[in-house]
């Protein structure tokens, strides 16, 4: 398939070839599922606990007196039954492990698989060179609306790309990632995918392209022996 190449006022300079069997061939939403879910579970931390009357804040002050009011004997605000109250039987801080795993070839071709559903839907934006001269948020924004992201989107830059990283980070339909680090969890919770054309390119051709047993054998950036 041909994307095509935009520059970042939003016309189109060129095109990028993508096989797309090196993908996946074609959508399998069972795979993406899968890491769709495995993804979000490693987000939880296991760590949530609710208040007992110890943990309320609040004076221990008794609120009426204990007779001859005309109605139940109460002590302090802090018990469940009341507004702002403590939980009944709370909940204990545990570490609870929500932790899920898939073997390393079947996440990535679930992120690549997610990768090729974004492309078969024009939602990536190749843009020719990503750059901007200094961090302005206003200057991004605009770079946006020129290329017809007019929802979520999910921007991969390089480590090093710091003018444009600052100054997408302040929008709130943004989300920033690392350019070698898609996944199936954050291509599938924004819209849109904007990447340079050379960090796409050497996604698809690095290690993380490597979903057969040649990823074990001879995996791609491995450091030889001898080799610093």
């Amino acid at each position: 398939m041909n994307v095509p190449v935009l520059n970042m006022k939003g016309a189109t300079v060129g095109q990028l070839a993508i096989d797309a069997e090196t993908l996946g061939g074609e959508i399998n939403p069972a795979l993406i599922k899968q890491a769709y879910v495995m993804y979000h579970a490693n987000t939880r931390v296991g760590t949530s606990k609710t208040l007992n009357r110890e943990n309320v804040e609040g004076s221990t002050k008794k609120i009426v007196k204990q007779k001859g009011t005309g109605g139940a004997r109460h002590g302090d605000r802090k018990v469940p039954h009341f507004r702002g109250g403590s939980h009944a039987h709370h909940k204990q801080r545990v570490a609870e492990d929500y932790h899920k795993s898939m073997p390393k070839k079947m996440r990535r071709k679930a992120n690549l698989n997610a990768l090729l559903a974004k492309l078969i839907d024009n939602e990536v934006k190749v843009i020719d060179t990503l750059a901007l001269g200094a961090p302005k948020t206003k200057d991004f924004s605009m770079f946006l609306d020129a290329i017809k992201v007019d929802r979520s989107a999910l921007v991969a830059v390089g480590i090093d790309n710091d003018n444009v990283r600052k100054s997408a980070r302040n929008l709130e339909s943004v989300q920033l990632v690392p350019a070698n680090q898609l996944n199936a969890f954050d291509l599938l919770n924004n819209r849109y995918l904007v990447i340079a054309k050379s960090d796409l390119e050497a996604y698809l051709a690095g290690p993380w392209s490597q979903t057969t047993k040649d990823a074990k054998l001879n995996p791609k950036g491995a450091k030889r022996n001898g080799s610093k």
